[in-house]
């Protein structure tokens, strides 16, 4: 793997790590909406990446390919609402049964979130350190070809 190589997939994991972290702080910011254009509660998302190269094609050593990750889909949480009982709040439950009078709020937990962006962050932290050292290794050599 060449230099540039190493630069090219922390690049893919930094732009992939920066979509994930897009993704928390606007499920952070949305935990508490109850409406959305869609009419109902806002619904987590999370993003599910994949490599740019199988791990079949690593094996059988072909070369030229990028190698790295990238963002396959976007995938909203299929985890049930928060129900929270305020017959006061518009957008309580109003049809007769045992849910009238709760609120449906997002599936969002926030420290779920916190954690998953530290992750994020940490992995993005990860990916630059992996550029700098790159970068670093390849001033050394130029330093090495002046003589």
């Amino acid at each position: 793997m060449t230099i540039f190589n190493s630069l090219r997939t922390s690049a893919t994991g930094l732009s992939a790590e920066r979509l994930r972290m897009d993704l928390i702080a606007n499920n952070i910011a949305n935990a508490e909406t109850t409406r959305t254009e869609d009419g109902g509660p806002y619904v987590r998302k999370a993003a599910v990446f994949k490599p740019y190269r199988s791990f079949e094609s690593i094996l059988n050593n072909e070369r030229g390919k990028a190698m790295g990750v990238t963002v396959d889909r976007i995938v909203e949480d299929k985890a049930p609402f928060r129900l929270e009982y305020d017959p006061e709040h518009p957008d309580a439950i109003q049809e007769e049964g045992e849910l009238k009078g709760y609120v449906q709020y997002p599936n969002v937990n926030p420290a779920k979130e916190m954690i998953d962006m530290i992750t994020a962050s940490r992995a993005y932290e990860a990916n630059v350190t992996v550029m700098n050292s790159a970068k670093s290794m390849a001033m050394k050599a130029l330093e090495i070809g002046r003589g």
